[in-house]
């Protein structure tokens, strides 16, 4: 039987979705049989939002000062806030955001001093932590920092679709620049490795796609295909990684090419997170890829809009939290494989594809 896990969830926004997708699934009965929560935020805010549903059953909750104290069979609330903290849902607040920072601060330290086994966050509002002195573009970039790491990748996961970007918070007319081979071949290292260890699958298959609309229509609507790009696949294929593309990524999506492929690298923000969610935003999971821990949160904002309402819909969360189990476990059989491997040679025979060509 698998070790039953800590599972960390940070409260993001005190004034977004965060607490009610957090209830709504905490209350679905099979989570206690798979893992032990641990919410880091504020059990009196907690109460809160959970007097607002009315669809939600019991919970049994544990209020905790330390994250080795969390009860296997409750869900556990690790007071972080001050006890002042109060809500007022639907608005963007310095208090908010101050308490998304104290509670991100707080599950990220007990991540890795192993007090929790994942950590999955809830969302935040990035403009008004930074008004408050977080100096990071979001969550990717501060986990980025926190365990020291030279590179990380966000990749979307939703079942068989993943999909991972090059550049993820920077301006749109800062990605051409940004852009170069190695850079490239770093994302693509790091997913071929990704999928192995964190997915169990072998071999993966990779889709590039291109920057320009048509892949730069032969040098006509611009040439980073050409003298980026392809490059980058060609020395992927080299070191044995199945990358293939350039492939333009309208037609990529819009034709369904996407299902042939383990995986999906995008060269920006939007070009990989718009399709992506219009194909799966009800149970899409971001992903932190080349960390040393595992760190998941669902596809959405704060989605000011609906918070205090009783509509946010918690599928992406709930398949955040199962996604963070779900790799954990492949992880550790990965692990475990390799050092098997190791004891006794097993030579890694990866049969490498002959290079990429544009696909417009």
């Amino acid at each position: 039987m698998s070790k039953k896990l800590t599972v960390g969830i940070t409260q993001g926004d005190s004034n977004g979705i965060g607490y009610e997708v957090i209830i709504k699934s905490l209350s679905d009965e099979r989570i206690l049989e798979m893992c032990t929560p641990v919410i880091y935020g504020s059990s009196k805010i907690f109460g809160f939002y959970r007097k607002l549903l009315h669809n939600v059953g019991q919970i049994n909750t544990n209020v905790i000062a330390n994250a080795k104290d969390a009860h296997p069979k409750r869900v556990n609330i690790l007071n972080c806030l001050p006890d002042n903290s109060y809500v007022e849902p639907g608005l963007s607040t310095p208090e908010s955001a101050k308490a998304a920072i104290l509670s991100l601060e707080k599950g990220v330290e007990d991540l890795r001093n192993g007090s929790i086994d994942v950590l999955v966050t809830a969302p935040i509002n990035k403009r008004a932590m930074n008004d408050e002195g977080f100096r990071y573009t979001g969550h990717t970039e501060y986990l980025k920092k926190a365990f020291g790491v030279d590179d990380v990748t966000m990749i979307m996961v939703a079942g068989q679709l993943k999909v991972g970007i090059v550049t993820s918070h920077i301006p749109l007319k800062d990605v051409p620049a940004s852009l170069s081979v190695e850079k490239i071949l770093v994302k693509l290292r790091s997913m071929k490795h990704s999928m192995e260890r964190d997915f169990g699958i072998g071999s993966p298959k990779i889709a590039v796609l291109g920057l320009n609309p048509h892949c730069g229509d032969g040098g006509l609507l611009g040439s980073e295909e050409q003298s980026v790009i392809l490059p980058a696949i060609n020395a992927a294929n080299d070191e044995g990684i199945l990358a293939f593309g350039p492939y333009s990524a309208d037609g990529f999506f819009g034709l369904g090419n996407y299902s042939k492929y383990d995986a999906i690298l995008a060269m920006y923000h939007d070009q990989g997170l718009a399709p992506f969610k219009a194909i799966a935003f009800e149970s899409g999971v971001n992903f932190t890829a080349g960390l040393p821990m595992v760190r998941t949160s669902p596809d959405h904002g704060t989605a000011y809009e609906k918070a205090g309402k009783d509509v946010a819909d918690p599928r992406s969360m709930l398949s955040a939290i199962y996604t963070a189990i779900d790799v954990h476990r492949n992880r550790t059989a990965y692990d475990e494989l390799q050092a098997g491997r190791m004891k006794v040679n097993i030579p890694d025979n990866t049969v490498k594809p002959k290079g990429g060509k544009i696909i417009e």
